[in-house]
Order: structure tokens, then sequence, then C-alpha cells
């Protein structure tokens, strides 16, 4: 919808209503000239003067009082009426002002009364009603244009704003389970005087770094997204015995790429939060990253019991597709498969990407 609340947005009305208003009128002018005389050339242009000012009052008057009062709430009953009456109404203003204020500076002539002003409904519809209605027609055709223009830019401004947000919050969180556990496996530590104890809390510092910071930017190396993985890894590893998890990698960076912040660490921390986490038995999680010159393949898949909740795990899937959508839009291939009780998940992304 068109504001005018702004500085901005009334001056861009203004400039536009002064460019169609003075458009049509030389239009007008334009189209007469050549077909009469000088006396009743001038005239006419005083005549077109006169019914030019009551459209462009007949005009504002439909779009910024009638359509925003009544149709845009859907009163049309009202609508209707009111529109009638107001056409009238300007019509016949616009009949009084010319044969009582403007006619008589160059025709000298007996007055029409005002009850033939009033009755003759067929001369002003002919010559009042309709140029009145002509110009407001184009005028509120260009104006719901505008207004259709502006909504649907505004809708997918909202759009982009609410995806940013819902990211923003996607990035901030860290899952509080792993946190909780990670404290207390390093306060485990701690007591036992593990020489383990001070690169935990080194490896713990540099994930909520890159989550507070690195996480907020767009785009980030690869690299450096299976840096924390790596660390994410170390320190979930302490929680479970050797025989109870078994991670294996298999990295193949030929060419440098960039990803979204924090998207193979989400996934990585699905297979452990819905593998590990939810199983009593070993679990196994295999992670492959590749890259290219053209695309970047993240895959992995992990182990789980078929009590598993999927619905739940839905959720954070759900989330990653949208921070592909909103980053790649459908430049990307998302697969999830399930075999047995093997989770598997693949991303394949362009390796650069604007």
């Amino acid at each position: 919808m068109m504001k005018t609340g702004t500085g901005t947005d009334f001056r861009q009305t203004l400039y536009f209503q002064l460019f169609f208003w003075v458009a049509l009128f030389l239009f007008g002018i334009a189209r007469s000239y050549g077909e009469y005389s000088d006396g009743i050339l001038k005239e006419l242009v005083i005549y077109n003067f006169c019914h030019w000012i009551f459209q462009i009052i007949g005009a504002n008057f439909i779009y910024y009082i009638l359509i925003r009062h009544f149709f845009d709430r859907k009163k049309y009953v009202e609508f209707s009426i009111a529109l009638i009456a107001s056409l009238y109404a300007i019509s016949v203003i616009n009949r009084v002002f010319i044969v009582y204020m403007a006619e008589p500076f160059f025709i000298n002539e007996t007055k029409d009364s005002l009850i033939s002003i009033f009755t003759d409904i067929q001369y002003l519809l002919l010559h009042y009603t309709f140029p009145i209605i002509s110009g407001a027609f184009i005028f509120i055709s260009i104006m719901f244009f505008i207004r259709y223009k502006d909504e649907k830019e505004n809708t997918i401004k909202l759009q982009k704003e609410k995806t940013e947000l819902e990211l923003k919050s996607l990035k901030s969180q860290l899952n509080p389970h792993f946190l909780f556990n990670t404290l207390n496996n390093i306060y485990s530590l701690s007591i036992t005087n593990s020489e383990k104890t001070s690169q935990s809390i080194s490896q713990l510092s540099d994930i909520l770094d890159y989550i507070l910071y690195k996480g907020q930017k767009k785009w980030v190396p690869i690299a450096d997204e299976l840096t924390i993985i790596d660390n994410y890894i170390a320190l979930e590893s302490l929680r479970y015995p050797d025989k109870r998890l078994k991670v294996t990698k298999l990295i193949n960076i030929k060419t440098s790429g960039s990803i979204p912040p924090l998207l193979y660490l989400t996934l990585v921390e699905n297979a452990f939060k819905h593998g590990a986490g939810k199983s009593s038995a070993q679990t196994e999680i295999k992670i492959a990253v590749e890259t290219n010159n053209k695309k970047s393949i993240f895959k992995i898949e992990n182990t789980f019991e078929s009590n598993e909740n999927s619905n739940e795990r839905g959720i954070g899937l759900q989330n990653v597709k949208r921070q592909l959508q909103y980053h790649y839009q459908e430049h990307f291939i998302f697969n999830i498969s399930q075999e047995n009780n093997i989770f598997n998940v693949e991303i394949i992304t362009p390796a650069h990407y604007d």
C-alpha cells in the first residue's frame, strides 16, 4: 500500500501527481490544437482547465477517501452509493464553477439556473461526469499498480527480514545439553588433573567464539567449519568410552570453498544427538567432505536405534534446509535417506556463491 506518512513517500506521490495531471492536461490541449480558431481554442483551454481541476479533486477523493474507507474494507454497497453521490456532487460543483465563475470572463450570455444545473442529469453525465470518470480511471489504475508493486516489495522485504531473523536465531543457538555436558566433563577432567583439561577448555572456547562471531557472517571458509567440527567431536567424545563411539572422517579438499557458517556443524550435532545420544549400543558416525572448483559435497551418516523419533530429528533438518534455501535459493542438493539403522544426509552446494 502506498504510504503517505513519511516525507519521502509524500514527495514521491506529489511528483507523480504533478507529472500525471500536467501530462493529461497537455495531452487534452494537444489533441484539440489546430482544429479550432484562436478565439475558440482559448475558450477550449479555459474549459479544459476548469474540468482538469475537478478531475484532480474527483480522482483523489475517490481513491484516498472512497476506496480507502469503503472499497478496501469490503464495504461495496456503501462504496457504490458514495461513489454515485460524489460523482453527482462534484459534477454539479464543476458546472456551477464554470457557469458562475469562469464563463463571465469571456462569455456574455444568460446563465443556466441552479435548478437546471441540478436537474439536467443527461448534460451533467456527458459533459462533466464522464470527463471526471475518465481521468479518475487512469489515475486510480496507476495508483493500484503502484500500490500492488509496493505491497509486493514490502512482502518480499518482510519475508527476507523474517528469514534473516530466523537464521540469526538458529546461529545463536548451541545445544544446551552439549554445553552442560561439556562443562561437566571438563570439571571431571580438572578433578583428576587430566592433561586434556586445558585442551578441552580451549576447544570449547573456540567453538563459542566461532558461533558468536563467525556464526554471524554470511560465508565462512569450509576449512574453518571443519576445524570447529573437529573440536566439537573431541568434546563430545569425552562423554563416551572408546568402544561406545566410532567416528571416521574422509576429507578431500582440492580447492578452498565457502559455506554458510554452522551448516555442517548443525548436521554433525544432529548425528550425535540422534545417534550416540539416543543409543546405549555402539554408534558409528562417518563424515566425508570433498571440494573442487565447481562444488562442495558434505556427507554424514550415523547409526541409530530403531525406536528413534524421526519427527524430532526432522526439525533440525528442516532448519538446515531453510538455511540452504536462503543462501542458495534452488542451487543446491539436499538428500536424506535411511537404510536399516543407518541415517544418511548429503549436501551439495556451489563452491562459491554470491
